[in-house]
């Protein structure tokens, strides 16, 4: 029997499009080989079942668990964090891999695309993990563990790879990268203050205060050095593109803020805008065709940290289908059931944001992201948790919990919460008042 095929019994599959209440995930040598409903008779049998191919597979009881596809994240620095845990330390960095590893697969992240930056100017802080020097130890690492990612290690290790527009002493080392094929996805940034991100100088002069011990006066010097510094050219930029298109690397832009500059990426066949200002500008990056991305952090807080596009409107508007969990990968799960409970999105449509719509925005969704058949089997079971008991009548706030996950059909993560009494969770809730579940009913919020 391979340790890469189970049939995952009963739960409430999540495909890329409906809801599946009762029903099997069968996974046979770490592919997906079908999903079917639970068959009466073997409603209560959990023990291992006969397979024409493999003979008895093993079996995961999913009752009362959502069986969702493994989460794909196409921005997040997490690893920096992980890696320079204080500002001016930087720890083994083959070590802090394996403790992202760790760390993401409890959060149902089963592809990561670490987002490592390569700059000119350090202008908000300067982390030593930031160095050039670092970057490309963590880009060389990165690029190490996919020959055995489905063995060695948790989850699927992939680069993505910004490009600030400052990074002129850099171009070289970038267009070598792009041509190593150790990057995935490339994206280009501009920060200069007055434009993007920080198009309101007083909000940039704040976040600079944020950061740095520094007057109006100095403020205002930043501001004219970053305006008036090198970039790289249009030449450059183009050049660097048709590097990555010959590559089969996807092309992203970041902060967009006017049709100019969606058309100038467009032109670069860009397939995906990161964190558009404005929700016209979201909208017509998704007329263009292209993959619009938001913070999932930015669904939790209900804003945007900056002051820019609300991502809550923006998914309801359809102008965002792309989440990501930007510094902040907890939230990406999270956010999944905020949009369904609070803003009444589908659950596959909100799934979708975190799994297939960032699969495809990659490249990769012909593997992974979505539970169908012939897909490698990256599946996450998902139970609501009581996250805060409250006393009298009231239940308590529940949160969604990864207690398994599989990639590649193999069991890499496993939790154990403690039995909840009846009454606790949106499903027992609703039973205790005389109603089906929604998931029983198959309604799609």
């Amino acid at each position: 029997m391979d340790a890469n095929s189970c049939i995952i019994r009963g739960g409430t599959v999540v495909c890329a499009d409906r809801v599946l209440p009762g029903h099997d995930v069968v996974i046979v040598d770490g592919r997906i080989a079908a999903v079917e409903p639970t068959p009466a008779d073997r409603d209560r049998d959990f023990g291992p079942q006969p397979d024409a191919v493999m003979g008895m597979l093993p079996v995961v009881d999913a009752r009362g668990a959502y069986v969702a596809p493994g989460l794909v994240d196409i921005h997040s620095d997490y690893v920096e964090n992980v890696a320079s845990p204080r500002p001016s330390v930087v720890m083994d960095l083959a070590t802090s891999l394996y403790k992202a590893d760790r760390e993401l697969v409890s959060h149902g992240v089963t592809t990561i695309y670490h987002s490592l930056s390569v700059y000119g100017a350090h202008i908000f802080d300067h982390k030593p993990i930031r160095d050039f020097g670092n970057v490309s130890a963590l880009i060389e690492r990165v690029a190490g563990m996919r020959a055995t990612e489905e063995r060695d290690h948790l989850i699927r290790h992939r680069l993505h790879m910004r490009v600030e527009l400052d990074s002129v002493d850099l171009y070289d080392e970038v267009e070598g990268y792009l041509r190593s094929g150790k990057v995935d996805l490339v994206s280009f940034m501009d920060h200069t203050p007055g434009q993007g991100q920080y198009r309101d100088l007083l909000l940039f002069g704040d976040t600079l205060k944020g950061y740095r011990d520094v007057t109006d006066e100095e403020v205002r010097d930043i501001i004219r050095m970053q305006q008036e510094s090198e970039k790289l050219t249009y030449a450059q930029i183009t050049q660097l593109a048709a590097i990555a298109r010959e590559r089969g690397v996807s092309i992203a832009s970041h902060d967009d803020d006017s049709e100019e500059k969606l058309a100038f990426m467009d032109g670069l066949e860009a397939s995906i805008s990161e964190f558009p200002i404005t929700l016209d500008i979201a909208r017509a990056a998704r007329a263009r065709g292209m993959h619009a991305v938001a913070g999932a952090p930015n669904v939790l807080l209900g804003r945007s940290h900056s002051g820019n596009l609300s991502a809550r409107e923006a998914v309801a508007a359809g102008a965002v289908d792309v989440l990501c969990s930007d510094y902040y990968p907890a939230a990406l799960l999270d956010a999944v059931f905020v949009l369904h409970r609070t803003c009444d999105i589908d659950l596959a449509r909100a799934f979708s944001l975190v799994s297939v719509n960032p699969a495809k925005a990659a490249g990769i969704a012909d593997e992974v992201g979505s539970i169908a058949v012939g897909k490698r089997a990256d599946v996450l079971l998902v139970r609501e948790i009581a996250c805060e008991r409250t006393g009298g009548q009231g239940a308590p706030r529940t949160m969604p919990a990864v207690t398994r996950a599989f990639v590649g059909g193999r069991s890499v993560f496993r939790s154990h919460y403690p039995d909840q009494p009846l009454g606790y969770g949106r499903e027992a809730r609703e039973e205790r008042r005389g109603e089906r579940p929604l998931a029983a009913q198959g309604v799609r919020r």
